[in-house]
């Protein structure tokens, strides 16, 4: 197998003789054949191809492939957000009547998505904590679960998924493990090695790197046997009325199964797309991520070190800084390294927190993260202000939080920006 390394620069797409260096950019909605059986044929899934790019397009193929390879997957499907690849990756599996179990401390966004949208569709969730025991995550798992979702490294919260200890509670209960690995990416975690099933990236943070295209990505691990559980996954292993009647787990195995009815189904409905253009963006991304995510969590480390001595700084979360809560699960699940963001609280509370982030020079203020510029929010008063007091503390998100996300620029730069802006506290 390719080291990462090269998986990120030339992963998903091998140029023939006299064919271009550089992932073409297909912008076009349709495809011609020359018969309608030949085009019939696609529509059936009994051939390969491309037809529509709502469901399928060249560029968008090849880079998806390159997650796929990235994450160790045997497929993978692009999409318009990372809000979408959630929706897609449980709704795929998870139906009205169906529950869910997702850890607490997820992005406020996605707990918007479980707790009130998915909720008004019929399903339900369970929220528990990430730190949870065995026995607890036993408990919250019903004869009705379909999917175990949680996120590699929480945001903002930063605390650190045992996806090792979770997939086996889940497996041994016949229920698929649905990680976001948005904030470590594949370059520092690859949750499929620790057990998990199903994949999701926002592919708008570290993947593009440079805030110029919202995407995200789904990516199947290709091991979890549908046929197995085949009461409890219907819509993979019975036929599908809407499709031509294909039974998506008998025709396209453990490998396909997963991404085929997503895409089939889900994208030819919902018509969550990503653009080819946007796809070859990410693709430009990806060259270069193993090279940032390096600079990404040396920064955040050395940041994190400056703020837990500063006497104006009540609190920091880091999972690589020594003594957090998080340091033994960061060392087993991200030994090269975490991510650039990093959580802390200002002495004073809100208002002191908001203060401090006017008072910066070079960091932003963005409803943006994992990006090669550093920037920060306010989660609080922005991504999560749809939250209850009770819910953001469940989250792992104080009212004094902020979160500062480091991008490649020279640490001590961004040290003497937050310096400046305490002092001036």
């Amino acid at each position: 197998m390719k080291r990462i390394e090269t998986i990120c620069v030339q992963g998903g797409y091998t140029p023939k003789n006299g064919e271009p260096r550089q992932i073409p950019i297909v912008q076009s909605t349709t495809f011609k054949y020359d018969t309608s059986s030949d085009m019939a044929k696609l529509f059936d899934l009994e051939a390969s191809g491309y037809f529509y790019t709502r469901l399928q397009n060249p560029t968008n193929d090849s880079v998806a492939a390159k997650i796929a390879q990235l994450e160790g997957g045997t497929a993978a499907m692009l999409t318009s957000s990372g809000q979408a690849a959630n929706f897609y990756a449980v709704f795929n599996i998870a139906n009205a009547g169906d529950h869910v179990v997702s850890t607490s401390t997820i992005y406020g966004g996605t707990f918007n998505l479980f707790s009130v949208t998915m909720r008004k569709m019929g399903i339900e969730f369970t929220f528990i904590s990430p730190a949870s025991t065995r026995e607890e995550i036993q408990a919250a798992i019903r004869p009705n679960t379909k999917a175990i979702f949680a996120e590699t490294i929480a945001n903002p919260a930063l605390t650190m998924f045992d996806i090792e200890l979770f997939a086996d509670v889940a497996h041994k209960n016949g229920v698929p493990i649905i990680v976001d690995n948005t904030f470590a990416t594949p370059v520092h975690c690859r949750p499929i090695e620790w057990g998990a099933d199903i994949v999701t990236h926002s592919t708008t943070k570290y993947m593009d790197g440079h805030g110029a295209a919202v995407g995200g990505a789904i990516v199947d691990a290709g091991r979890f046997d549908w046929m197995a559980h085949a009461d409890k996954f219907a819509g993979l292993c019975t036929p599908d009325d809407s499709y031509h009647g294909v039974t998506y787990a008998e025709r396209f195995g453990k490998e396909g199964a997963f991404i085929t009815k997503c895409t089939a189904q889900l994208m030819r409905d919902f018509g969550s797309i990503q653009s080819p253009q946007n796809a070859f963006l990410l693709n430009l991304g990806l060259e270069s991520l193993h090279v940032r995510m390096a600079r990404h969590a040396e920064n955040g480390l050395k940041v994190a070190r400056f703020l837990s001595e500063s006497d104006k700084i009540s609190w920091v979360v880091y999972p690589e800084l020594e003594g957090d809560a998080n340091y033994a699960l960061a060392k087993k699940y991200c030994p090269n390294g975490t991510c650039g963001v990093v959580s802390f609280g200002v002495k004073g509370g809100r208002a002191a927190a908001e203060e401090f982030m006017k008072n910066l020079k070079l960091i932003a203020i963005e409803t943006h993260v994992a990006d090669a510029r550093s920037c920060c929010l306010h989660p609080a008063s922005a991504t999560h202000r749809q939250m209850t007091d009770e819910e953001l503390y469940a989250a792992g998100v104080s009212p004094d939080l902020v979160r500062l996300s480091c991008g490649i620029e020279n640490a001590q730069d961004l040290i003497d920006d937050i310096k400046q802006a305490l002092e001036r506290l």
